[in-house]
Protein backbone atom coordinates (compact mmCIF):
# COMPACT_ATOMS: atom_id res chain seq x y z
CA UNK A 1 0.00 0.00 0.00
CA UNK A 2 1.28 3.91 -0.84
CA UNK A 3 2.60 5.90 1.52
CA UNK A 4 -0.11 8.79 1.62
CA UNK A 5 1.47 12.06 1.38
CA UNK A 6 -0.47 14.00 4.03
CA UNK A 7 -0.75 17.82 2.89
CA UNK A 8 -2.65 19.15 5.57
CA UNK A 9 0.07 17.86 7.95
CA UNK A 10 2.81 19.23 4.96
CA UNK A 11 0.64 22.37 5.25
CA UNK A 12 0.69 22.87 8.92
CA UNK A 13 4.55 22.69 9.02
CA UNK A 14 5.51 25.02 6.34
CA UNK A 15 2.63 27.29 7.93
CA UNK A 16 4.33 27.25 11.30
CA UNK A 17 7.63 28.35 9.70
CA UNK A 18 5.89 30.67 8.06
CA UNK A 19 4.37 32.14 10.99
CA UNK A 20 7.61 32.30 12.78
CA UNK A 21 9.39 34.33 9.94
CA UNK A 22 6.25 36.97 10.06
CA UNK A 23 7.16 37.00 13.95
CA UNK A 24 11.12 37.87 13.18
CA UNK A 25 9.75 40.10 10.68
CA UNK A 26 7.24 41.79 12.81
CA UNK A 27 9.98 42.45 15.36
CA UNK A 28 11.91 44.73 13.04
CA UNK A 29 8.81 47.06 12.07
CA UNK A 30 7.60 45.01 8.81
CA UNK A 31 4.43 43.04 8.47
CA UNK A 32 4.13 40.99 4.76
CA UNK A 33 1.23 42.21 3.22
CA UNK A 34 -0.71 40.98 -0.11
CA UNK A 35 -3.24 41.93 -2.34
CA UNK A 36 -5.70 39.97 -4.31
CA UNK A 37 -8.41 41.05 -7.09
CA UNK A 38 -11.68 39.14 -7.20
CA UNK A 39 -13.61 39.73 -10.52
CA UNK A 40 -17.14 38.26 -10.74
CA UNK A 41 -19.06 35.70 -9.24
CA UNK A 42 -17.28 32.54 -9.75
CA UNK A 43 -18.59 30.30 -6.95
CA UNK A 44 -14.58 28.31 -6.48
CA UNK A 45 -12.95 31.33 -6.90
CA UNK A 46 -15.02 32.99 -4.12
CA UNK A 47 -14.00 29.83 -1.89
CA UNK A 48 -10.57 30.02 -2.88
CA UNK A 49 -9.93 33.91 -1.81
CA UNK A 50 -11.90 33.01 1.04
CA UNK A 51 -9.49 30.56 2.18
CA UNK A 52 -6.37 32.52 1.27
CA UNK A 53 -7.25 35.47 3.56
CA UNK A 54 -8.69 33.52 6.30
CA UNK A 55 -4.66 31.80 6.09
CA UNK A 56 -3.26 35.08 5.87
CA UNK A 57 -5.11 36.87 8.88
CA UNK A 58 -4.70 33.47 11.11
CA UNK A 59 -0.88 33.63 10.04
CA UNK A 60 -0.53 37.71 10.83
CA UNK A 61 0.03 38.97 6.91
CA UNK A 62 -1.61 41.96 5.95
CA UNK A 63 -4.26 41.39 3.62
CA UNK A 64 -6.72 43.24 1.02
CA UNK A 65 -8.85 42.13 -1.78
CA UNK A 66 -10.30 44.28 -4.39
CA UNK A 67 -13.31 42.77 -5.59
CA UNK A 68 -15.45 44.01 -8.79
CA UNK A 69 -18.22 42.99 -11.06
CA UNK A 70 -17.62 40.78 -13.81
CA UNK A 71 -18.03 43.80 -16.19
CA UNK A 72 -15.35 45.64 -14.96
CA UNK A 73 -12.95 47.09 -17.97
CA UNK A 74 -9.82 46.36 -18.10
CA UNK A 75 -8.45 49.85 -17.05
CA UNK A 76 -9.72 49.91 -13.85
CA UNK A 77 -8.37 46.73 -13.56
CA UNK A 78 -4.86 47.69 -14.40
CA UNK A 79 -5.04 51.20 -12.35
CA UNK A 80 -5.92 48.53 -9.22
CA UNK A 81 -2.64 46.59 -9.91
CA UNK A 82 -1.04 49.77 -10.10
CA UNK A 83 -1.65 51.11 -7.11
CA UNK A 84 -0.94 48.37 -5.51
CA UNK A 85 2.45 48.00 -7.31
CA UNK A 86 3.16 51.34 -5.77
CA UNK A 87 1.49 50.92 -2.16
CA UNK A 88 4.32 49.47 0.33
CA UNK A 89 2.56 47.61 2.48
CA UNK A 90 2.05 45.60 -0.34
CA UNK A 91 3.90 42.37 -0.80
CA UNK A 92 2.11 40.27 -3.44
CA UNK A 93 -0.18 40.54 -5.88
CA UNK A 94 -2.33 38.02 -7.11
CA UNK A 95 -5.81 38.06 -9.80
CA UNK A 96 -7.86 35.25 -9.11
CA UNK A 97 -7.82 32.98 -12.07
CA UNK A 98 -10.26 32.61 -13.93
CA UNK A 99 -11.27 35.95 -15.28
CA UNK A 100 -14.69 36.61 -17.04
CA UNK A 101 -14.06 37.56 -20.87
CA UNK A 102 -13.24 40.05 -22.26
CA UNK A 103 -10.37 40.46 -19.63
CA UNK A 104 -6.95 40.01 -20.91
CA UNK A 105 -5.32 37.96 -17.97
CA UNK A 106 -2.15 37.90 -19.24
CA UNK A 107 -2.14 41.65 -19.91
CA UNK A 108 -2.61 41.96 -16.13
CA UNK A 109 -0.36 39.55 -14.91
CA UNK A 110 2.29 41.15 -17.10
CA UNK A 111 1.40 44.58 -15.34
CA UNK A 112 2.06 42.95 -11.84
CA UNK A 113 5.58 44.46 -10.83
CA UNK A 114 7.80 41.05 -10.87
CA UNK A 115 9.23 41.90 -7.80
CA UNK A 116 5.64 41.23 -6.27
CA UNK A 117 4.47 38.61 -8.54
CA UNK A 118 3.24 36.07 -5.56
CA UNK A 119 1.73 33.35 -8.24
CA UNK A 120 5.19 33.82 -10.29
CA UNK A 121 3.29 33.67 -13.41
CA UNK A 122 4.69 37.38 -14.63
CA UNK A 123 6.79 37.00 -18.35
CA UNK A 124 9.90 37.98 -16.33
CA UNK A 125 9.89 35.13 -13.66
CA UNK A 126 8.65 32.55 -15.48
CA UNK A 127 11.65 33.11 -18.02
CA UNK A 128 14.16 32.97 -14.71
CA UNK A 129 12.28 30.14 -14.29
CA UNK A 130 12.71 28.53 -17.83
CA UNK A 131 16.47 29.31 -17.69
CA UNK A 132 17.13 28.11 -14.52
CA UNK A 133 18.57 31.56 -13.35
CA UNK A 134 20.46 31.90 -9.87
CA UNK A 135 18.56 34.18 -7.62
CA UNK A 136 15.09 34.39 -5.86
CA UNK A 137 12.38 34.89 -7.95
CA UNK A 138 8.81 33.68 -7.36
CA UNK A 139 7.42 30.69 -9.16
CA UNK A 140 3.62 29.15 -9.26
CA UNK A 141 2.41 28.13 -6.15
CA UNK A 142 0.94 24.78 -6.93
CA UNK A 143 4.01 23.54 -8.54
CA UNK A 144 6.39 24.72 -5.68
CA UNK A 145 4.05 23.17 -3.20
CA UNK A 146 4.40 19.73 -5.24
CA UNK A 147 8.01 20.14 -5.05
CA UNK A 148 7.37 20.31 -0.67
CA UNK A 149 5.60 17.01 -0.77
CA UNK A 150 8.42 15.58 -3.07
CA UNK A 151 10.86 16.37 -0.89
CA UNK A 152 9.24 15.61 2.35
CA UNK A 153 9.47 11.89 0.84
CA UNK A 154 13.30 12.25 -0.20
CA UNK A 155 12.60 12.01 -3.62
CA UNK A 156 15.65 11.40 -5.38
CA UNK A 157 15.14 13.29 -8.47
CA UNK A 158 17.92 12.66 -11.11
CA UNK A 159 17.70 10.10 -13.52
CA UNK A 160 14.13 9.31 -13.13
CA UNK A 161 11.24 9.69 -15.67
CA UNK A 162 8.19 12.02 -14.83
CA UNK A 163 5.44 12.22 -16.90
CA UNK A 164 2.65 15.32 -16.64
CA UNK A 165 -0.75 15.12 -17.48
CA UNK A 166 -1.78 18.66 -18.15
CA UNK A 167 0.04 21.71 -20.35
CA UNK A 168 -1.48 24.39 -18.01
CA UNK A 169 0.64 27.73 -17.26
CA UNK A 170 -0.82 27.24 -13.83
CA UNK A 171 0.70 24.34 -13.21
CA UNK A 172 1.89 21.83 -16.21
CA UNK A 173 4.45 23.93 -17.80
CA UNK A 174 6.07 25.37 -14.65
CA UNK A 175 6.11 22.32 -12.77
CA UNK A 176 7.87 21.13 -16.30
CA UNK A 177 10.53 23.16 -15.44
CA UNK A 178 11.09 22.77 -11.43
CA UNK A 179 11.39 18.92 -12.49
CA UNK A 180 13.76 19.66 -15.45
CA UNK A 181 15.95 21.34 -13.26
CA UNK A 182 16.20 18.84 -10.82
CA UNK A 183 17.91 16.73 -13.32
CA UNK A 184 14.50 14.82 -14.60
CA UNK A 185 13.28 13.34 -18.12
CA UNK A 186 10.11 15.52 -17.91
CA UNK A 187 7.43 14.56 -20.79
CA UNK A 188 4.44 16.67 -20.81
CA UNK A 189 0.69 15.08 -22.22
CA UNK A 190 -2.92 15.10 -22.77
CA UNK A 191 -5.51 13.02 -23.93
CA UNK A 192 -4.63 13.75 -27.54
CA UNK A 193 -1.00 12.33 -27.03
CA UNK A 194 -0.51 9.46 -29.09
CA UNK A 195 1.04 6.46 -26.84
CA UNK A 196 -1.27 8.39 -23.91
CA UNK A 197 -1.24 5.15 -21.73
CA UNK A 198 2.28 4.20 -22.81
CA UNK A 199 4.09 7.14 -21.50
CA UNK A 200 2.03 6.95 -18.06
CA UNK A 201 3.15 3.58 -17.34
CA UNK A 202 6.99 4.33 -17.95
CA UNK A 203 6.55 7.10 -15.24
CA UNK A 204 8.56 6.95 -11.59
CA UNK A 205 6.97 10.38 -10.93
CA UNK A 206 3.28 10.75 -12.13
CA UNK A 207 1.83 14.39 -11.42
CA UNK A 208 -2.11 14.38 -13.17
CA UNK A 209 -3.54 18.07 -13.62
CA UNK A 210 -6.19 16.86 -16.41
CA UNK A 211 -9.26 18.20 -14.78
CA UNK A 212 -10.73 15.19 -15.79
CA UNK A 213 -12.13 12.72 -12.41
CA UNK A 214 -10.63 9.73 -11.81
CA UNK A 215 -8.49 9.30 -15.67
CA UNK A 216 -6.10 7.80 -14.53
CA UNK A 217 -6.87 4.10 -12.84
CA UNK A 218 -4.20 1.34 -12.02
CA UNK A 219 -3.58 0.44 -15.06
CA UNK A 220 -1.89 3.27 -16.37
CA UNK A 221 0.64 3.51 -13.37
CA UNK A 222 3.62 1.76 -13.03
CA UNK A 223 4.37 -0.29 -9.94
CA UNK A 224 6.37 1.64 -7.76
CA UNK A 225 5.72 5.16 -8.70
CA UNK A 226 4.77 8.61 -6.78
CA UNK A 227 1.69 9.79 -8.00
CA UNK A 228 0.69 13.55 -7.70
CA UNK A 229 -3.06 14.27 -7.74
CA UNK A 230 -3.65 18.13 -8.53
CA UNK A 231 -7.32 17.79 -9.81
CA UNK A 232 -10.48 18.20 -7.80
CA UNK A 233 -13.78 17.61 -8.86
CA UNK A 234 -17.10 17.29 -7.57
CA UNK A 235 -19.11 14.50 -8.33
CA UNK A 236 -22.99 14.56 -9.12
CA UNK A 237 -23.35 13.14 -5.69
CA UNK A 238 -21.08 15.95 -4.25
CA UNK A 239 -18.41 13.96 -3.49
CA UNK A 240 -14.86 15.40 -3.93
CA UNK A 241 -12.59 13.82 -6.33
CA UNK A 242 -8.88 13.83 -8.22
CA UNK A 243 -8.04 13.14 -11.46
CA UNK A 244 -6.57 9.78 -10.23
CA UNK A 245 -8.98 6.60 -9.08
CA UNK A 246 -7.01 6.50 -5.66
CA UNK A 247 -8.46 3.08 -4.23
CA UNK A 248 -7.17 1.92 -7.38
CA UNK A 249 -3.94 3.35 -7.94
CA UNK A 250 -2.52 3.03 -3.79
CA UNK A 251 -2.26 -0.15 -4.15
CA UNK A 252 0.21 0.02 -7.13
CA UNK A 253 2.01 3.11 -6.15
CA UNK A 254 4.70 3.89 -3.87
CA UNK A 255 2.90 7.00 -2.48
CA UNK A 256 0.23 9.18 -3.55
CA UNK A 257 -1.40 12.45 -2.77
CA UNK A 258 -5.25 12.01 -1.41
CA UNK A 259 -7.90 14.76 -3.11
CA UNK A 260 -8.99 16.25 -0.72
CA UNK A 261 -6.02 16.83 1.67
CA UNK A 262 -3.25 16.66 -0.69
CA UNK A 263 -1.87 19.58 -3.02
CA UNK A 264 -4.75 21.77 -1.87
CA UNK A 265 -3.52 22.56 1.41
CA UNK A 266 0.09 22.80 0.53
CA UNK A 267 -1.12 25.47 -2.54
CA UNK A 268 -2.39 28.06 0.29
CA UNK A 269 0.66 27.37 2.44
CA UNK A 270 2.72 27.71 -0.43
CA UNK A 271 0.91 31.37 -1.47
CA UNK A 272 1.94 32.65 2.24
CA UNK A 273 5.41 31.07 1.89
CA UNK A 274 6.18 32.67 -0.91
CA UNK A 275 4.21 36.28 0.62
CA UNK A 276 6.93 36.13 3.05
CA UNK A 277 9.59 35.54 0.93
CA UNK A 278 9.18 38.75 -1.49
CA UNK A 279 8.60 40.57 1.35
CA UNK A 280 12.16 39.23 2.48
CA UNK A 281 13.80 39.69 -0.89
CA UNK A 282 12.13 42.85 -1.82
CA UNK A 283 14.00 44.38 1.05
CA UNK A 284 16.98 42.72 0.58
CA UNK A 285 17.51 44.28 -2.77
CA UNK A 286 16.47 47.59 -1.62
CA UNK A 287 19.82 47.33 0.62
CA UNK A 288 22.20 46.10 -2.24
Amino acid sequence: MATIIDGKQLAATKNAETARRIAALKAKGITPGIAVILVGDDPASKVYTRSKQRKAGELGIYSVQENFPATVDQATVLQTIQRFNADERIDAILIQAPLPAPLDWHALVAAIDPQKDVDGFHPENVGRLYNNLPGNYPVACTPRGIITMLDSLGFDYAGKQAVVVGRSILVGRPLHSLLVNREMTVTMVGRQTPRFADHLRAADLLVVAAGHPQLVGADLVKPGAVVIDVGINRTAAGKLVGDVAFDQVAPVAAAISPVPGGVGPMTIATLMEQTVDLAEWRRADAKD
